[in-house]
């Protein structure tokens, strides 16, 4: 038996093996391993995300360095600042941090997969994330549904179209307080109502990857070709639980700009500090980012679906508690 300040042994070695597939399936399609940084000058600006700061002069160096450091919420600046390098198609599996995040499905440090691969759309790297999740989990296959279908088979309307007072009726019943701190937040409601009510029922058989989000919601993705209504944004659900992220990724810096601006809004009006806009991925873009699709995977929610438990808790060597 385990002590419990002690890490389960057999957890180890399964996630050993986990990383060797995962590793195996990207060298077999001639993707390159590449090694990020941790601690960076910028973030990813996220309406939502909560980066950790450290303070430059922590560290101790004559570096002209800004005022502070950010731990990575993901690897996705530095990896997109080699892809404007001409780098080829590149993997990384690597710890980032988020603050605040604590469950039986986050933690504040976490392991994540990310690979960007130059010259696929959106469809191109639907099938290399459905290969990995039908590999890795040993299904039989994977689906593709669209986001508005998802909503219109279990919910009975169109996200897109929903009126914000009809959202806030579905939202009511899970959460009073949510319903009233949100009111008027249609991207916030429709998240709640997917994460809710929708998602907890898809990928029960095999894993269900969801297309085509409402550009509201675009972030870092480009317009679908499909539906000008939409963005070129998917989502892996495996046993109900989001796993990964991806983007057919967005070029145009100008936009980026635009998007990040939006972005520090939503910080500002939720009491969040807003994040520098005119970044390194930003500078990169401008340089050159090549036509590439991406995604963002998180390691330990898939070792924990592989594992057949439910909490990160049985999985992490050290949760930040114990760490």
């Amino acid at each position: 038996m385990t002590h419990p300040s002690l890490p389960c042994v057999e957890m180890i070695r399964q996630r050993a093996e986990l990383l060797r597939d995962l590793r195996s399936f990207f060298d077999g399609r001639g993707f390159l391993e590449v090694q990020p940084p941790c601690l960076s000058r910028d973030c990813v600006i996220d309406a939502y995300i909560d980066p950790i700061a450290i303070a430059s002069e922590q560290l101790q160096i004559a570096e002209d360095l800004p005022l502070q450091m950010f731990l990575q919420t993901s690897p996705e600046l530095a990896m997109k600042r080699m892809l404007a390098a001409g780098a080829p198609s590149i993997y990384a599996i690597v710890p980032v941090f988020r603050g605040g995040e604590s469950g039986d499905h986050h933690n504040v440090e976490f392991s994540m997969l990310e690979w960007y691969e130059v010259g696929a759309d959106i469809d191109d790297c639907i099938r290399t994330l459905g290969q990995l999740a039908s590999t890795v989990l040993g299904s039989d296959g994977y689906d593709v549904k669209n986001y508005r279908t998802v909503f219109s088979e279990f919910l009975g309307f169109d996200p897109i179209l929903v009126s914000t007072d009809d959202l806030a009726r579905h939202v009511q019943p899970i959460d009073t307080d949510l319903a009233a701190s949100i009111a008027g937040d249609r991207d916030m409601m429709l998240d709640v109502v997917l994460s809710n009510l929708i998602q907890p029922k898809l990928g029960l058989d095999r894993p269900l990857i969801i297309k085509n989000y409402p550009i509201s919601q675009a972030a870092l993705a480009r317009q679908a070709k499909d539906d000008p209504q939409c963005a070129a944004r998917f989502e892996l659900i495996v046993g109900g639980i989001e796993l990964a992220n991806g983007y057919d990724e967005l070029t145009d810096a100008d936009v980026l700009v635009q998007r990040a601006q939006q972005s520090n809004q939503l910080r500002i009006a939720s009491g969040r500090t807003p994040l520098r806009v005119e970044s390194s991925l930003v500078e990169a873009m401008r340089i050159g980012l090549p036509k590439c699709a991406g995604v963002a995977m998180g390691v330990d929610r898939l070792l924990m679906i592989r594992a057949g438990e439910t909490s990160l808790q049985r999985v992490l060597p050290f949760k930040i508690g114990q760490a």
